[in-house]
Formats: structure tokens, C-alpha cells, sequence
């Protein structure tokens, strides 16, 4: 009994060294593949950093502080990051209510015929806005995003870009130029990295109720199961987004957004020399900086909300294929639909053209408008800010010395820009105001009414009266008593060959009474300025 006794001990013993010995084995080659990995991700952020189109940044999204930074005011294609912003102004329309997540977006032949990638839907179908985010965000879908631009843009994807680089500039985003909706080539189409950490951060704090679309890894759509080409969303962690991107001139560019353990970070990658060396890096951004970011912080809103896009941008119906929507419209009604709004503002003042958005803050209350004209030429100040992310001299404090003119009755006011806005350096979210007794162009535009005299509120422009003073009636009912009294009124001008109105408040006592109505309205979420009359 003992021998067998003794048998069977040694071959438990046997078996608990076999075993232990297959542990040990797939532990180190467990290991063995982690370390392997390791500098794998090593050796390919090591040659990106080396890459000659790499450019990156580091920013911590609760203070604004630039953590890391290479050639990141240096301008480069964003490629598909473009969806970024078209997916921004999808998400204003959504918030000012203009468009639902069921809303349909037909799709034009135009549309239709984008290079993929692309969702594939016929010229005449439509989508809903909900399935173009999805589209967007996961497949980066070229045709769901033109669409998107042209359904926004009035009809037009080339108008849908003019708003969009407006919308870039109000945000800061100074040095970025957009031609489309959707990143395809286009040398005129350029951006930073610095500029889309901007972006980046905007989203996230602007549209937190919908930010979260980013993270999507699938969706259904039709009989498909479409998933996120972004890598990292699921596999590294705390990233929640945003977004990818690739042409053959821009190279893999990629934005990340990390919230971990109280810290938050967005990291920009462009130039990438190809996905897995792009990941790499931004991988290597991640487990670098977000360490050193800040815990605190995050009370206010880092990146300042620009002025929303027209509120007169309305959703077209389901436009039919081009040829058959030729024969079914008259030329004069295509016009019509094309005579929107392509800035959110009118052009930025002179003296502000320099100037960058900053970081913090609320826009100015009041812009004065008296009988002489001032010329008004800066001695740039240094920013009193520590946040790297604000690049240039903020707006204030600055020391101004002006030349006065007296202003000839003869001398006509200028009007707004026209529709192009060519790429600028400076703040659009400042408005220059013109008054109410602008005397009528010689375009032909019919005369403007002067409205009520002393301090006015203006709260938009529409293509046509009636649309005007809708905007102020809408207004109104969320000013609340600092706007009980106030007499709503539309002022014709001229603007690049179109009439236009804008929409305003006058009745106003002095520039205080008006100055604590646009605080009323800016608080119910309505963009405006008060200006003397």
C-alpha cells in the first residue's frame, strides 16, 4: 500500500510540475507579446516624432495649458478632421432647434457621387441627421457630410464652407480654412494642430449632450454594421473620441480626447506616416502627458462660444436628383434658396483684426457707433494669460491711440462683406455694427428704416423682413422684463447684392438699460450687441 501509496504521490507531483510548468510557459509568452508591443509602439512614435509632416499637441482641457507642442501652428491638411467642424454646426443647429436627430437629409447627386468612404445612398434618398452623425463619426462617411453641408448651407456645400470657417475663426481657430464639408482634397483647405485641439475642446464643452456620439464604436445601418475606424476608442483608456483622418497629402491624422481619474487631455496627431505609427503616438502622447495634467480646474468654459450660425438657415425639403430638380424648379427660385446668411456675423472692426479669441470671458456688451470715426491702431499688449493655447496677445488690456476725422455727410457707411470670406487673422466674433440711417447702396436695395432713435439691441440678420421680426418675436419671449419694453424692429441694408434685415430692439433709455438687456438675452442663450443708434 505504501509502494502505490508513494506511486500516486509522484505522479500528483508530476502533474503539479507539468502544470505549473505550462503557467509559467504562457506567462512569459503573455510577457513576452506586452513587451514586444511595447516597443513596437515605442519604435513607431519615435519615427513619427521624426516624421517631416508630423505635427503635434498636447493640451489640458481643463486649464488650456499646452502640455506638449511640434509645429503646431504650422498649417497642414486636416483631411477627414474637417468632419469635426461640420459635426460642430450640426450640433448648433441641434441646439438652437433648427434641425431634430430625425430630421431627413436628402442627399443631391452631388452627394451621392463623393469618393468613398461612404455610407452609398442614392442621389434623391435621404438619411436621418442622426445616422449622418453615426456616419461621421464612425465610418467618416464623405457623402453623409456633404450632405449634412448642403442641407445646413442652404443648398450649398460652397456656403456651408464659408460658415464654417467663420464659425473656425469666432472660435479662435484663426489659421484654418475650410472648401468642404467633408476633408477631400482641396490645397485651399488647411488647418493646425493647435487649431483642432481648439476644436477638439469645443466640442466637448459647448455640446456635452451630444459629445457623446464620439464614442460610438458600431451602428446599424440598413443591413450593415458599420464600425469606428478609430482605434483607440475601447482599447486605450479614458479615450472617448473624436476623430481620424487621411488623403495622401495630410497623411493619418488623428484628435484624442482622454478624461481619466479627474484629469482631461486632447491630443492632436497630423502627418502620421500611417495608422499604426499614428496610434502609436498618440498612445505615447497619452501615457506621457495625461500624468502631468492638471486635477483642478474646469469651472468656466476654456474655448469662448462663438456667435451661432443664422438662425434663418432653414431644412430644405428632400432635394430630388440635380437634372431632375433643373427642369422642376425655375431658375429664380434656385436664387431664392441661395440667398442666406454665410456669417454669423458681419466683418470683425479694424482695430480687432490682429486680435485673438480669448480663452475666457465674455464678449463685449457694447459697440459704440458716434458721429466722428475714429481710426483706431493698437500697440499690442502681452497676454496676461499663462494658457500656451491663446498663441497671440489677447484683446485687453490694449493701449489704443486714435486719429479723429470728422465724418462728411457725403461719405457712405460701408456695407458688410461680401459672401466669400477670404481667410483672416483676428476674432470674428467682434462685430462692427453698422447704425440704422445707413443711407441705401447704389445695388439697389430699398431703403432702410430707421427704426427708434438712442441705444438698440441686436440680436441677428434674416433674408427678409418678416423672418426678422419672427427672430425678435422669439427673442422677446425669453428676454424676459429687460426686454418688457422694447420696440422690435427690421433695418434693411445691402449686402453683396442682396437686401438683408437686421433684427434689433431700440426703446432703450441709455446704454446701461441695453447693455443689461443683452446680458438678459445672452443668459436664455441669444447671441447679441447693443449699439447706439
Amino acid at each position: 500500500m505504501q509502494e502505490k501509496s508513494g506511486i500516486v504521490s509522484r505522479s500528483v507531483s508530476s502533474v503539479s510540475s507539468s502544470r505549473s510548468g505550462n503557467f509559467l510557459a504562457k506567462l512569459l509568452a503573455i510577457l513576452s507579446v506586452a513587451v514586444t508591443i511595447v516597443l513596437v509602439d515605442s519604435v513607431n512614435a519615435d519615427a513619427e516624432a521624426a516624421n517631416s509632416k508630423y505635427a503635434g499637441i498636447v493640451v489640458d482641457a481643463k486649464t488650456g495649458n499646452v502640455l506638449y507642442s511640434e509645429n503646431a501652428d504650422r498649417l497642414q491638411y486636416p483631411a477627414s478632421l474637417t468632419k469635426m467642424m461640420t459635426i460642430y454646426m450640426t450640433f448648433e443647429a441641434l441646439e438652437q432647434g433648427r434641425i431634430r436627430l430625425d430630421t431627413p437629409v436628402p442627399f443631391s447627386a452631388h452627394a451621392a457621387a463623393q469618393a468613398p468612404t461612404k455610407l452609398g445612398v442614392r442621389a434623391g434618398g435621404t438619411i436621418t441627421v442622426e445616422q449622418g452623425i453615426l456616419g461621421l463619426v464612425t465610418l467618416s462617411a464623405n457623402d453623409a457630410a456633404t450632405a449634412l453641408g448642403e442641407m445646413l448651407g442652404g443648398g450649398s456645400e460652397d456656403r456651408f464652407a464659408q460658415l464654417m470657417t467663420a464659425k473656425a475663426h469666432a472660435l479662435g481657430m484663426t489659421r484654418t480654412t475650410y472648401r468642404n464639408a467633408n476633408g477631400l482634397p482641396n490645397t485651399a483647405q488647411m488647418t493646425t494642430a493647435r487649431d483642432q485641439a481648439r476644436l477638439g475642446i469645443a466640442l466637448r464643452q459647448h455640446f456635452p449632450q451630444y459629445y457623446g456620439y464620439f464614442s460610438t464604436r458600431a451602428f446599424k445601418f440598413g443591413s450593415r454594421t458599420i464600425r469606428s475606424h478609430n482605434r483607440l476608442v475601447g482599447s486605450v483608456r479614458g479615450v472617448d473620441g473624436i476623430k481620424t483622418g487621411y488623403t495622401r497629402a495630410a497623411g493619418f491624422n488623428l484628435v484624442s480626447s482622454v478624461q481619466v481619474d479627474g484629469k482631461s487631455i486632447v491630443g492632436v496627431v497630423l502627418g502620421g506616416a500611417s495608422t499604426p505609427a499614428r496610434d502609436a503616438q498618440m498612445r505615447n502622447l497619452i501615457a506621457t502627458y495625461l500624468p502631468k495634467a492638471s486635477s483642478r480646474g474646469g469651472s468656466s468654459v476654456l474655448i469662448a462660444q462663438a456667435a451661432p450660425a443664422p438662425a434663418m438657415i432653414e431644412t430644405p425639403a428632400p432635394v430630388q436628383p440635380q437634372k431632375v430638380q433643373q427642369k422642376a424648379q425655375p431658375q429664380m427660385a434656385q436664387q431664392q434658396v441661395a440667398k442666406t446668411i454665410t456669417a454669423a456675423q458681419p466683418p470683425v472692426s479694424a482695430a480687432a483684426a490682429d486680435l485673438s479669441l480669448p480663452h475666457k470671458g465674455p464678449l463685449p456688451d457694447t459697440r459704440y457707433q458716434v458721429a466722428e470715426t475714429e481710426v483706431a491702431y493698437a500697440e499690442t499688449a502681452q497676454s496676461k494669460s499663462d494658457n500656451p493655447l491663446v498663441a497671440q496677445p489677447m484683446p485687453a488690456p490694449t493701449k489704443v491711440k486714435t486719429m479723429t476725422f470728422k465724418q462728411q455727410a457725403s461719405v457712405a457707411v460701408p456695407t458688410p462683406a461680401p459672401a466669400y470670406m477670404p481667410p483672416e487673422q483676428g476674432d470674428t466674433s467682434v462685430d462692427e455694427v453698422t447704425t440704422a440711417s445707413t443711407t441705401p447702396t447704389s445695388t439697389g436695395a430699398a431703403s432702410t428704416s430707421n427704426g427708434p432713435s438712442g441705444w438698440v439691441v441686436q440680436v441677428g440678420v434674416s433674408p427678409n423682413r418678416q423672418m426678422a421680426m419672427d427672430l425678435l418675436e422669439s427673442a422677446k419671449s425669453k428676454g424676459g422684463r429687460a426686454l418688457a419694453s422694447a420696440k422690435p424692429f427690421a433695418v434693411a441694408y445691402a449686402a453683396g447684392g442682396d437686401q438683408l434685415y437686421r433684427a434689433r430692439f431700440g426703446g432703450f433709455d441709455d446704454q446701461r438699460d441695453a447693455v443689461n438687456a443683452c446680458k438678459a438675452l445672452k443668459k436664455a442663450g441669444i447671441k447679441c450687441w447693443a449699439a447706439a443708434q
